[in-house]
């Protein structure tokens, strides 16, 4: 069964950076789409950032282009988000999502992540 474990989250002041990583057990780790999202109080989740496995393509939210990298370690099974001069809007609970479907081209809907860690709190401070 596939489990997504997610660390990394915790607490910094604005312009601060963290990284997150998810730990993607038993999953096949091949030409799909991961991505991580976030949800603050009283506010939809949203996708932040995706990688298609397969070959790299990456795809960001506008409010999070230049300042996050996401990135994959095949060996290691593992999902990355580097975050970089944090912002207090950053504040969320943020996931990991992996898809079951070869989607190719990855975006940041929901529809197209089957699966789902418990999540990660990152709280920015101003």
């Amino acid at each position: 069964q596939v489990q997504l474990v997610e660390s990394g989250g915790g607490s910094v002041q604005a312009g601060g950076s963290l990284r997150l990583s998810c730990a993607a057990n038993g999953y096949t780790y091949s030409s799909y789409c991961m991505g991580w999202f976030r949800q603050a109080p009283g506010k939809e989740r949203e996708g932040v950032a995706a990688i298609y496995t397969g070959g790299g393509s990456t795809y960001y939210t506008g409010s999070v282009k230049g300042r996050f990298t996401i990135s994959q370690d095949n060996a290691k099974n593992t999902l990355y988000l580097q975050m970089n001069s944090l912002k207090p809007e950053d504040t969320a609970m943020y996931y990991c999502a992996a898809s079951r479907i070869d989607w190719v081209t990855c975006s940041g809907a929901m529809n197209e992540y089957y699966y789902w860690g418990q999540g990660t709190q990152v709280t920015v401070s101003s």
